[in-house]
């Protein structure tokens, strides 16, 4: 049976945070909210989390996971050949709505799905989010819908649509909007906008002026 917890109350959201990082550890899903929509979360280091994440969503591994993280620090543990172009659009958007998609380190013992040698890392700007993603370190997040369904702006939509295939519902309430984070591509020389989101190709371009965007 899923917990949930209201994070807007202080006695809920201590308990509700210390549950959802319990079920995290023990390679349980949960639900979390985030400055764009809700996402569905697993320890990024366990495979069959990662796994049990994407059926959760009817999702294949040809739609790989992105991975959330807490500080800007832990992407020198993750990622690789990481640009100054890359480290500037961190420092102008993080924690934000903007996800980068760089080389990820060989050496790590992850399998998010088919990802090529690349990962999809974002932080978030929402507190329950940083919270929880302190707590436990990485984690692959997806919008906390069914693969074709709208993605989630409240726990009740998330919760219709994933019920018990979830341990712990974090509710924070509605989020700003239904807005996905914009990604860029920084594997190349030059950042390619992949997806423009909440963040336009505009406002990144005050950052990179050399920036393309993908057909």
């Amino acid at each position: 049976m899923a917990r949930r917890y209201d994070t807007n109350d202080a006695t809920d959201r201590t308990t509700g945070l210390r549950e959802a990082a319990s079920a995290v550890r023990r390679g349980e899903l949960v639900v979390l909210p985030t400055d764009t929509v809700y996402g569905i979360g697993a320890d990024a280091f366990s495979a069959e989390a990662v796994g049990d994440l994407l059926e959760a969503k009817g999702r294949g591994r040809n739609m790989p996971s992105p991975v959330l993280i807490g500080s800007p620090n832990t992407l020198h543990g993750l990622v690789t050949d990481f640009s100054e172009t890359a480290w500037e659009l961190v420092d102008a958007f993080w924690p934000g709505a903007l996800t980068l998609v760089a080389r990820q380190q060989p050496s790590l013992a992850w399998d998010l799905g088919d990802t090529r040698g690349t990962v999809a890392v974002r932080m978030p700007l929402h507190p329950v989010a940083i919270e929880l993603l302190t707590e436990v370190g990485p984690m692959a997040v997806s919008s906390a819908n069914l693969t074709g369904h709208p993605s989630p702006e409240d726990c009740d939509a998330a919760q219709r649509m994933l019920g018990d295939s979830v341990s712990v519902y974090l509710d924070g309430g509605p989020t700003p909007g239904n807005v996905p984070s914009s990604i860029v591509d920084v594997t190349g020389a030059v950042p390619v906008l992949l997806r423009e989101g909440a963040i336009s190709a505009e406002e990144l371009r005050k950052v990179v002026p050399d920036l393309e965007v993908a057909n």
